[in-house]
């Protein structure tokens, strides 16, 4: 007997989760994803794992170094200017810039998008920023999930996780001087003190227009997070690079003493570089003391770079030459076990 066609929604549906949105999404990501393959790509979106195949004949001690991450409370901007193509290069770059600094190339990136009702056209504006963040790091989006989860977000929100995977040779994880490598702002961090500074205690709006940023606030907040892994890489080829910190929650006061010695303290002369205006604003209209800007924010310095000293200046012009802006921001001293990991001269 033949079977008769359902007529309607699906109970499914009617709870709320649309298959066939999700199905019409992956066909709408596909050449958006498939414009991020690298050599080694084995798989398609829309199967149920990412296949990479691996070239190691290069390294001499291949390993795999992995993170995972994801936006934080940024998110509210995109939702406050319902803008959307931005956020998915913050996603990559806070993953990315975690395993570039042990040395390590990133191979391909993981999205996770949670919604309560699936937004195609949002949807595929996230996955946009992702995959332009993955160009970026010159890393393979080779997968990831969509979830629909009714009643589980307020109208209109959503969540972000990403995880990437990157090979490293162990010959390289195992200087001198630091050089700080200039920030696009905030990047994803701080965020839960920054909107009660500007929406409760300054009552401002992502529309007003703030003369110190040149641009409205929603505008300077939804800044995408640098993507520093070709920089690195490029410095890798020709130089002798000690260690790297990327500036992220904790600031410059708990991330430098990840990457050095114990019996070795960072001395950081903070006069060493501009500050973009942002981080003086939010000190200014809280009333934030010099030592909680350096630990809550980067205040500028996206990562900082370990290097010798007879390389410092060769390294200054490579990093000014591919565009960046980077300063000589201290040096690598000896620590007594009573001083603190990174001590500051300017404040």
């Amino acid at each position: 007997m033949a079977k008769k066609k359902m007529a309607g929604k699906s109970h499914y549906a009617e709870a709320g989760v649309d298959i066939d949105a999700g199905n019409r999404l992956v066909e709408l990501l596909k050449p958006v994803v498939g414009k991020t393959f690298k050599s080694g790509v084995i798989t398609d979106i829309g199967g149920f794992a990412g296949v990479c195949s691996l070239n190691v004949e290069h390294l001499k001690n291949p390993v795999l170094v992995s993170s995972t991450d994801g936006v934080g409370t940024k998110l509210r901007i995109a939702f406050m200017l319902d803008k959307h193509d931005t956020i998915g290069i913050d996603l990559v770059a806070m993953s990315v810039n975690d395993i570039m600094v042990q040395g390590a190339v990133p191979l391909f990136f993981l999205d996770y998008i949670s919604m309560g009702k699936l937004d195609e056209g949002k949807a595929l504006e996230i996955v946009k920023g992702i995959a332009a963040g993955c160009l970026e790091a010159n890393c393979s989006l080779i997968g990831g999930e969509t979830a629909e989860m009714p009643d589980f977000y307020a109208e209109g929100e959503y969540d972000l996780a990403g995880f990437v995977v990157g090979l490293a040779d162990n010959e390289e994880l195992l200087g001198h001087q630091l050089i700080g490598i200039g920030s696009s702002g905030l990047h994803s961090n701080g965020y839960s003190l920054v909107r009660k500074i500007f929406f409760e205690g300054l009552k401002m709006s992502v529309e007003d227009y703030v003369e110190d940023f040149g641009r409205t606030l929603g505008e300077e907040l939804l800044e995408p997070t640098r993507i520093y892994s070709r920089t690195i890489s490029n410095l890798r080829r020709d130089f002798r690079i000690y260690g790297v910190s990327h500036i992220t929650g904790g600031g410059l006061i708990d991330n430098p003493p990840r990457i050095l010695p114990r019996a070795c303290k960072a001395v950081i002369d903070k006069t060493s570089w501009t500050v973009p205006a942002i981080f003086t604003y939010l000190q200014k209209a809280a009333r934030i003391s010099d030592m909680e800007m350096l630990r809550t924010f980067n205040n500028g310095i996206g990562l900082m770079v370990v290097v010798s000293d007879e390389e410092t200046s060769e390294v200054l012009l490579r990093l000014k030459a591919m565009g960046e802006t980077a300063y000589h921001i201290g040096v690598v001293k000896s620590r007594n076990e009573e001083e603190e990991p990174v001590q500051f001269t300017g404040l």
